[in-house]
């Protein structure tokens, strides 16, 4: 599942998200979300979130 959509996002779900540092490779980092940092109901290249560790990237995919 894509994570463009915030309505499939919840804190607790296992996600793959990439850092604005990687944005250029495209390495994914994969974790737990904390908070949802978007408030906007879609974002074309992710919905940014903070994961439980503090990273803040862009959800890629939702993992299940």
């Amino acid at each position: 599942m894509y994570g463009t959509e915030r309505k499939n996002i919840r804190p607790g779900t296992k996600v793959a998200i990439v850092l604005k540092k990687d944005q250029r490779t495209g390495n994914l980092t994969h974790g737990v979300v904390k908070n949802i940092l978007t408030n906007s109901p879609n974002h074309p290249y992710g919905i940014k979130v903070m994961l439980t560790d503090g990273q803040v990237g862009r959800v890629k995919e939702i993992e299940v």
